[in-house]
């Protein structure tokens, strides 16, 4: 395989394992559909994500999952559920797309670059939605949620047509992301008042 082919594969699968840590079922869909109209090559073994079972499948829990990050509190409950899963489907669909490599460098790379992928984006966004939670009462949440679905359905195109760039705009995200999530916690410990003394406390 040659190692612009190796490269963009491996690029598709981590942009798409990052756009998995944003949504896990919207990605899948959008990598089921590219793979059953004959868009997308699928590595052995993964044939049945490219199925019209696959997709219907994938386009409910899809649905599904968008309109449930919009309900107060079960936004922050599926965060939790969400963090495993994004991991195990950043891998997946990381290994779904690799084609054409050896399984031991195949599974590698999906697991550390796949499943670091998802996992670097989803616990980003839950600790974006956690201090959004706390800040705006929730209300705030929907504007992440709707960004967070639409930001997912981007990459994914995004990674079909250009890789590369799909890798890049993530790095970006990420890059942007870890500043705001470390300026709020800054704040929050620069107006937390300071420790009483003894001679105050008694």
């Amino acid at each position: 395989m040659p190692a612009m082919d190796l490269a963009l594969s491996i690029a598709l699968g981590v942009g798409l394992a990052a756009a998995v840590g944003l949504r896990v079922f919207l990605p899948m869909l959008v990598m089921s559909v590219a793979a059953y109209t004959g868009h997308l090559a699928l590595s052995g073994g993964f044939a049945w994500l490219g199925s019209a079972s696959a997709i219907v499948m994938l386009g409910v829990a899809a649905i599904l999952e968008i309109f449930a990050y919009y309900i107060p509190g079960v936004d922050n409950l599926l965060d939790a559920i969400a963090a495993p899963a994004a991991l195990i489907a950043g891998i997946v669909v990381s290994a779904a797309v690799m084609t054409d490599l050896p399984p031991i460098v195949k599974w590698t790379t999906a697991v550390i670059a796949g499943g670091g992928a998802a996992g670097l984006t989803q616990g980003l966004t839950s600790l974006l939605r956690a201090k959004s939670t706390v800040m705006t009462g929730g209300l705030g949440n929907h504007v992440l949620a709707t960004g967070e679905w639409g930001g997912a359905l981007l990459v994914s195109l995004l990674a079909l047509a250009f890789p590369v760039v799909a890798v890049a705009l993530v790095a970006v995200f990420c890059w942007f992301a870890i500043r705001l999530v470390r300026r709020l916690f800054r704040k929050d410990s620069s107006a937390a008042p300071p420790p009483r003394s003894l001679a105050e406390r008694s």
